[in-house]
Formats: C-alpha cells, structure tokens, sequence
C-alpha cells in the first residue's frame, strides 16, 4: 500500500507532458511519475513520439501509469502547434478530470499551460532550463523567449519549478513573480557499482588508465566539441589518460570527425550503448562542458557515484562542485586551453586523491525520494 492510502490521503488526479525524451528531462519525467504512482497518484503521461527515444517508451510504458498517451509535438514552433494542441485538449477533456496538469520543457510546457479563462486544473510548469539561460541566444532572442515566458508565467502558470538556485535567480531576472516560483533540485538514483572492469574490458580501455567522462546528449547546448579539443590538448601531457564519450545527438557527426582528426583519437571512445547511469562506474572523473544547464542529471548522478568533476560555471554547478575541493569549476568560454589545463591539474595523483576522497563524503546529498515529495507537497497546496 503506498504511503498516502495508509494515511487516509486523498490521491490525486496527474497529466505530466512532455516534448523531449532524452537527457535529463526524460530522466526527470520517467523519475517523476514512478515516484507519484508509488506515492498512490493516479497518474497520466503524454510523451512526443517525434524525439523519442526507444529506451524512454519502454520504460514509460513499463510503470504501469493509468495512462500514457503519444502527442505529436515539434521542437520548433510552427503550424503544427495547432494540431498539437487540440489533440492535448481532446485528452484532457476525455481523460480527465485532472487536479495538476504539469508541463516539462518549453513546448510541452506552453501547450499544457494554455486554456481558456475559468476554473481549470492548476498548471505546473518545469522548463529544464529556460531557452533565455543560452548565452549564444543573442538579445533579440532574450527579449522574445523572455516576454513569452513571463506571458505565460503571470497568466497560465498556478507554479512554476526551478531546479536550481540558479534557475530561480534566471527566472526573476526575466521577470517571473516571485509568488510563482518553487525551487525543487532533482534527485536521482545512485548509479550502480560493480561494472567497471566489465565495461572497461568491453571498451578496451586499459584498466589502470585515468578516464575523463562525458555523458549527454551530443548537442550544441552540451558541447561535447569543446571536450574534444580539451582533451586533444591534456592529452599530450597525460599519456595514461583516456576519455570515454558517451551519447548521440544532431552533433555525433561533427564530433566523429572531430575524434578522427585529433593526434589522441585513439584514446577518445565514443559509445552510445550504455546509458549514463552504467557507464558512471568506468569513468574516473566527470567533466561537463556545457553552455547553459538549469541542473543537469548527470552532474547529479556523478556526485551520487562519489565521482571528482570538472564543470563549465553553468546553472546548478554550485550545488554539487565545491571548486578545489570535489572538482574543478572553469570558465564558460570556447577556448579549449583552460579546460584542458584543469585536466591536466586533475590528473596530479595526490590532488585526485583529495578530490575523490571530498566527492565521497557528499555522495548521500542528492537523493530522489526528497524530490517526489517536495514536488507533491507543491501540488497539494494547488489541489486545494
């Protein structure tokens, strides 16, 4: 019986939606909605089949949710959006009533929220980092996706979560109110341990090598091509050093390239056939060199694996890098020079020494439990 029914709490009625399937917005919906269905909640999903990955429908499919429902949604915006939408409102009308419905990401999350005046089901909107937090956006861009958010914000949205301390201070600087603000910092599972050597073997990378690891999607927002620079540079002073790439993405050709131009190529393994959570077990340390992040799943589950980092100063770094303590914190910028310094300054035995040993002692911080509840408890005070 779960928690709630043995108190005699009422369940609630739940539409989680969302666009993408892939990276830690996935992660984040699948986590979600297995931990409220446990919880008691009846709970529906709408998933886009349009990017979904074939991982993501079948573990979807596999919680055994009250409903999950395929709603085409492009990533853009653009006439289909009409179709979209209607076919969202069908489900709701026939599916429903609903006590929340709870949008993911931008798309998911404007054609969620959208409705005529009147009394409605409370909407919750998570954006997974604003578009706005893209520093390549330009300010044209800013202003534009920044008005739409706070359209949407002051008169569609009941509560809007941030996932990061970061994420809060974006939104109120574009000015989101703060009366319509939640901060709740995703959780994860601790990855599994115990499959180091077997991955290691399989990859055909040398048992004592260092491994820096990437894992993410391969996307302009994550810049797996600054990696590869970094690590064309480190790598002529580390020669024991390997990096192991794990991901796909509309950059994997780029990257590719990338890899097969590079003097360390042979030491670079690109692989999409683990997921993250398997793979944290074979790396040594974490590096991500993002553009822009709200708070990444995979900082999450590297710092729940007890793994040192090296982090680009993005959104929700701060939350699990403690700079010169568990990792390395650099700056935010396409020369690959510094990056590659803090490589090479990683790999010094006893500094690594004193990075893992830091990580380890915040392992425990990042559980998931904390976050169904917390995101619960902001649905009940909505439902009511």
């Amino acid at each position: 019986m779960s928690p709630n029914r043995k108190k005699g709490i009422r369940p609630l009625r739940l539409l989680q939606v969302l666009e993408p399937s892939g990276g830690g917005s996935g992660r984040h919906f699948i986590d979600l909605c297995r931990g409220l269905k446990e919880r008691g909640h009846a709970v529906h999903a709408v998933y886009s089949p349009r990017r979904a990955e074939e991982r993501f429908v079948s573990e979807l499919a596999s919680l055994g949710l009250d409903g999950v429902y395929a709603v085409d949604m492009a990533r853009s915006v653009g006439a289909s959006d009409i179709a979209s939408y209607a076919k969202l409102r069908r489900l709701i009308r026939v599916h429903g009533p609903f006590d929340i419905i709870h949008g993911h990401s931008s798309k998911a999350g404007a054609l969620a929220r959208l409705r005529l005046p009147g009394r409605r089901a409370a909407r919750v909107y998570t954006p997974h980092a604003f578009r706005t937090m893209d520093p390549t956006l330009g300010k044209a861009g800013r202003i534009a996706y920044g008005m739409i958010e706070r359209f949407l914000a002051l008169l569609f949205t009941e509560r809007l979560i941030c996932v990061s301390a970061d994420e809060y201070a974006h939104a109120r600087a574009i000015g989101v109110p703060r009366r319509k603000l939640s901060i709740v910092v995703n959780g994860v599972e601790a990855p599994p341990e115990g499959l180091r050597s077997s991955l290691r073997e399989q990859l055909a990378i040398p048992a004592d090598a260092l491994v820096f690891g990437f894992i993410g999607r391969l996307t302009r927002q994550k810049a797996p091509e600054r990696l590869v620079d970094a690590f064309t540079i480190a790598a002529a002073n580390l020669p024991h050093a390997r990096l192991l790439m794990v991901g796909a993405g509309e950059l994997e050709e780029d990257v590719r390239r990338r890899i097969e131009a590079s003097p360390a190529g042979g030491r670079i393994y690109l692989n999409n056939r683990f997921t993250g959570p398997q793979a944290m077990d074979a790396i040594d340390a974490l590096v991500m060199p993002s553009r822009y992040e709200a708070m990444s799943y995979v900082m999450l589950e590297a710092a729940a694996a007890g793994k040192p980092l090296i982090l680009s100063e993005v959104g929700g770094a701060s939350t699990v890098l403690d700079d010169d303590r568990n990792g390395i914190l650099v700056p935010n910028d396409d020369d690959p020079s510094q990056l590659a310094a803090a490589m090479v300054r990683l790999a010094d035995p006893l500094r690594l020494e004193g990075y893992v040993e830091a990580a380890a002692q915040r392992k425990g911080d990042y559980g998931l439990p904390r976050m169904i509840a917390e995101t619960e408890a902001i649905y009940r005070s909505l439902a009511r």
